[in-house]
């Protein structure tokens, strides 16, 4: 069983079963809170189940996403996809505990401010912190090219691809 997940991932050495372990811990731990959310007064046996059929239906999405994700992403393995999956992950939680100090060192709050306005601000301002730490966390898990052109391809959305010259 484990040879046959490791030919389908194009996994060569047991080191790179890491990432597959990580996504699926992170995965379960997702369902786990979103289940936590939906069950907070009902027993721990209905929130278990219902976290077993979050985590299902979650790794189906998944694993649907890879494949249609696999001929538009250039990596050398497959198994590097749950790599970039991750550094995804950590980015984006990371941005918005990075940005929720600094919006309140600014003195942004909801109570002082329109709540449209603020959200709109705090959108903006971890959205600048999650250009820098995509590519900084991609660098960490040795997938620096993939995520800086991805990057290059995120500015000139933006409008910002000039300065990348």
């Amino acid at each position: 069983m484990l040879k046959t997940f490791k030919t389908n991932w194009e996994i060569q050495h047991n080191w790179q079963l890491i990432f597959p372990l990580l996504g699926i811990i992170g995965l379960f731990f997702s369902s786990y809170r979103l289940s936590l959310k939906m069950t907070s007064s009902l027993p721990l046996l209905v929130t278990a189940g219902i976290t077993l059929l979050l985590f299902l239906v979650l790794l189906k999405l998944i694993l649907w996403i890879f494949k249609k994700l696999e001929g538009k992403w250039v990596v050398d393995h497959r198994w590097e996809m749950i790599r970039i999956f991750i550094v995804f992950a950590i980015t984006g939680t990371s941005s918005m505990y990075v940005g929720r100090p600094i919006i309140k060192l600014l003195g942004i709050t909801k109570e002082n401010l329109n709540p449209f306005i603020y959200w709109v601000l705090f959108i903006i301002i971890g959205l600048l912190f999650y250009q820098v730490l995509l590519v900084a966390f991609g660098w960490l898990f040795g997938q620096f090219k993939f995520f800086w052109e991805f990057e290059k391809k995120m500015l000139k959305r933006f409008g910002l691809g000039r300065f990348l010259d």
